[in-house]
């Protein structure tokens, strides 16, 4: 162990203690019952209290909690189980610490809403924070304390799975998300009996993994790190995130689960986070095959002293901490701090005081008829129209014969997408009784599924084909499975899976109109159906009342109002793609020598921000109070909207700026502020808008925050390619 205390003498991080006294509460009676326990404790105490195991049905997991030498469970769910386990800890244990229990709560408990990527598309913050309030009140219900969510990775790559699980390419949106999503799970009293302990993850760079495959390595500037990447942790974090959970991948070099400059400097030295933070599940124990750690005992220091509090299933920490602790490799004061975070936020919670869930409450809150409601509204909401000529939709409810046809038109499970939790595929309602229950009885309906998600056999498509020409109009009903989005579910191709593209081809060529319904868990390249299919719409992985939602938007019940939270490619080939991209000194024209496709357009085919309505809206008298801002000042910024169309709906007035010349490279747009807002038929609202420092801002070569002097362009309009402009001016 001698080696140890050689190599990492120099990191070992000692807490300072004039960094708790900036953390709410601290010296209160919250902190002195930490402190009072910390005192007792033995080393083995100490250090289960440090460690989180799944399953908890073992005897070694019931002899920890009899023991008191474990801090957490995950994938332990249900009062029975829950409350079982917890009586072993508080009534057996010597000093009656309570169990942590964890689960992944994602897109909600019981009541599965649409996947975050889809929550993002409604860009309305006040219905995420709504959903997230329901699942912690169903996870609550059932024992679970802590919740490892929200995820606000920003992703650039739709190859990468886990881009289902956020909230898409954009800082300031992801950062919006991610503040409605930790107030939704947390509120304002974490012992509340329906609120649990938000989880943001992965920290940090996790989206960025080369070629967007799942695990991959990551280099990232410090630039592009605090400018893109780490916005919404640091929103997270101020919201009051009371957790964070630590990535898999290494970023520049060093692991992010032990990384000293993320965990401890920027996390804890400039942004005052007073929660604890968690592996990833087995993290510590992969610096070895990462290649920075030769064993368990180096990884464990590693990432102990880097500020990571608790080891997510490696048992690195269990195997190494005692032995490093006692020959004066790692400072008790460390061991010490870690478990004075992990201990308060387990007082936060009000699990000394009460430990159990109460059996009823859970059976009265599953699936409750608001929640399923609510989600069926944000099923709705995260719909977006992206194609829609001649006006095909909406469709008629009577006096037509309907074919809908594909591989999901029937498909349960598949709607709940990726990290469903407790959700039960019995109680979805699919796309075909969705469109039977708007329809009515007596509706036509005629259905062939055409062909397999993923397979290749097109013996199918000629019952398809059938159908549709003895249809007036077609549903094609098309996409990923659940299984092809989320964590190890990286695709190199993102087109429609197996011969789905075939079958669309072969119903379009009966000259009948086509709709097409896509359900995927990211962004497809979908070219020749843009250009050919007349309506589409993008309907993700909507959970639970996906089906209701989806007819509610091609009958007319609802007005589609979902924007695009990322950008859709035209290939593959083009990822990563993103809206707000760095010009070059040669911008792509038709000049062969310039950054450009030879094959394709450079363009997406849909742009972020970008999403058709059954309505029209129309911009006009776009107004700045002032031309000219010092650097500190403020601009304020109206536009008048208004509904030129027949029908209510919901309009997305965004906000974007250009700064034309900084210190160093500056996007070509930037998001910098939008608002959801409803408009009647001929209804006129002025929006306003407010951009100071936060917004102008951003950090330069010296990774120094500020606003620089110079012109900047600002558009406000309904996605990042079009929208009424002007300049302005920061002295």
């Amino acid at each position: 162990m001698r080696r140890f205390a050689l190599v990492f003498c120099a990191v070992l991080f000692v807490w300072p203690l004039a960094l708790l006294s900036q953390i709410p509460g601290y010296g209160t009676e919250v902190d002195k019952r930490v402190e009072a326990l910390i005192s007792r404790m033995t080393l083995e105490e100490k250090i289960g209290q440090l460690q989180q195991y799944t399953d908890g049905t073992t005897p070694e997991h019931l002899q920890m909690a009899r023991t008191g030498t474990v801090g957490s469970f995950l994938n332990v769910r249900g009062a029975a189980q829950t409350n079982a386990l917890q009586k072993l800890a508080v009534e057996n244990s010597r000093l009656g610490i309570p169990i942590l229990f964890g689960l992944d709560v994602i897109h909600g408990y019981k009541t599965i809403f649409p996947i975050p990527l889809a929550e993002a598309a409604s860009w309305d913050p006040e219905l995420a924070e709504k959903g997230a309030a329901v699942a912690a009140r169903e996870a609550r219900a059932a024992g679970i304390h802590w919740t490892f969510a929200p995820m606000v990775d920003i992703a650039r790559d739709a190859r990468w799975g886990r881009i289902a699980e956020g909230a898409g390419e954009d800082a300031y949106l992801g950062s919006r998300m991610a503040v409605a999503r930790v107030h939704g799970f947390q509120g304002e009293n974490l012992a509340a009996p329906d609120r649990i302990a938000a989880c943001l993850k992965h920290y940090v760079g996790y989206g960025a993994a080369e070629g967007g495959r799942d695990y991959n390595t990551t280099d990232i500037s410090e630039q592009i790190l605090r400018n893109v990447y780490l916005p919404p942790f640091k929103a997270g974090v101020k919201a009051g995130a009371a957790t964070l959970m630590s990535a898999f991948n290494d970023l520049n070099g060093v692991p992010a689960s032990a990384n000293p400059f993320t965990l401890d400097r920027i996390l804890r030295g400039e942004w005052g986070f007073s929660g604890f933070v968690v592996s990833d599940w087995n993290s510590v124990g992969e610096l070895i095959p990462h290649g920075v750690a030769a064993d368990c005992a180096e990884a464990a220091v590693k990432s102990l002293t880097a500020g990571v509090e608790m080891d997510m299933e490696s048992r690195c920490y269990k195997q190494s901490l005692t032995g490093l602790v006692e020959e004066g490799v790692l400072p008790l004061k460390t061991l010490d701090e870690a478990v004075r975070r992990v201990l308060r936020i387990k007082v936060l919670l009000g699990l000394f005081e009460k430990p159990y869930t109460d059996p009823k409450l859970e059976k009265e809150v599953m699936l409750a008829g608001p929640h399923l409601e609510l989600a069926r509204q944000m099923a709705r909401e995260s719909i977006v129209l992206l194609r829609n000529q001649d006006g095909v939709l909406p469709l008629a409810k009577t006096g037509i014969t309907v074919a809908v046809v594909g591989p999901l038109i029937d498909r349960k499970a598949e709607l709940l997408g990726t990290w469903r939790c407790e959700g039960d595929s019995s109680r979805v309602v699919p796309v075909l009784q969705g469109i039977r229950s708007a329809m009515g009885a007596g509706a036509t309906i005629l259905t062939a599924h055409g062909c397999e998600i993923d397979g290749t056999l097109r013996d199918g498509i000629p019952a398809a084909v059938e159908i549709a020409r003895q249809a007036d109009v077609v549903i094609a009903v098309v996409g990923e499975s659940a299984g092809m989005s989320g964590e190890a579910a990286s695709r190199a191709h993102i087109h429609l899976p197996g011969v789905q593209e075939e079958m669309l081809k072969a119903v379009a060529a009966t000259k009948k109109p086509v709709v097409a319904v896509v359900l995927a868990g990211r962004p497809l390249a979908i070219p020749w159906a843009a250009e050919n299919i007349p309506a589409i719409i993008m309907a993700w992985h909507g959970g639970h009342q996906a089906g209701q939602a989806i007819a509610d938007v091609l009958f007319g019940d609802y007005n589609p109002s979902g924007r695009l939270p990322v950008s859709w490619p035209r290939s593959s080939g083009q990822m990563p793609l993103y809206y707000n991209y760095k010009t070059t000194g040669r911008p792509g024209t038709s000049d062969k020598f310039t950054s450009r496709y030879l094959d394709i357009a450079s363009t997406p085919q849909f742009p972020f921000g970008y999403g058709l309505s059954y309505t029209r809206f129309e911009y006009a008298n776009l107004q700045l109070d002032r031309k000219e801002i010092g650097p500190g000042g403020e601009l304020h910024v109206q536009i008048e909207v208004k509904n030129g169309g027949a029908r209510a709906g919901d309009e997305v007035v965004q906000l974007y700026i250009r700064d034309l010349v900084g210190s160093i490279t500056r996007p070509v747009r930037e998001l910098k502020g939008f608002k959801r807002i409803h408009l009647e038929p001929g209804q006129t609202q002025i929006v306003h808008f407010t951009l100071g420092p936060d917004e102008l801002g951003f950090y330069n070569a010296r990774n120094e925050y500020g606003v620089e002097p110079g012109k900047f362009h600002l558009w406000v309009g309904p996605n990042s390619t079009q929208g009424l402009q002007d300049e302005f001016t920061v002295r």
